[in-house]
């Protein structure tokens, strides 16, 4: 089982415990120092105080459980307006929203194309994207996101 899924396994209770949902949880590393990310999520929008509490309770239950064996930083964060969507639930939860699709290989010259989201399936994102339909296999996507317009 993945760290990921180890922490999002007892954080979850937690961050529901305190009014939120559990977004995703991310372990990445960046340079040198690696990063354990909870992303939280609540109607309304998530503020500093929600981050601080979930943290608190949080991470006297990383200490106990000691998932991952070298050291790292405990981040609490948004989710954000402009979240990746990764998980099929994310993408039915935002259909008909406006998303952002980064490709890993240009498609007409773009690596980032802009459109309505429309449909998922098994990977596979259809977006309107002007006047026309786009659909884009898994193997193309590096990352679909919503996208905020002003």
């Amino acid at each position: 089982m993945k760290i990921t899924e180890i922490v999002a396994g007892f954080a979850r209770p937690v961050v529901e415990e305190k009014g939120c949902t559990l977004w995703d949880v991310e372990y990445v590393r960046e340079g040198s120092d690696y990063f354990l990310r909870l992303y939280i999520d609540k109607e309304g929008g998530v503020d500093i105080s929600d981050c601080e509490a979930i943290s608190r309770a949080v991470d006297p239950i990383l200490d106990e459980k000691d998932p991952i064996p070298e050291s790292y930083h405990f981040e609490v964060c948004s989710a954000g307006l402009e979240r990746a969507l990764k998980r099929p639930a994310d993408f039915e939860q935002f259909m008909g929203s406006p998303i952002m699709v980064k490709l890993y290989r240009p498609r007409n010259g773009l690596k980032e194309i802009p459109g309505i989201l429309r449909g998922y399936d098994d990977g596979r994102v259809t977006a309107e994207c002007g006047k026309e339909t786009i659909t884009f296999e898994k193997s193309e996507v590096a990352l679909v996101r919503l996208r905020v317009e002003f």
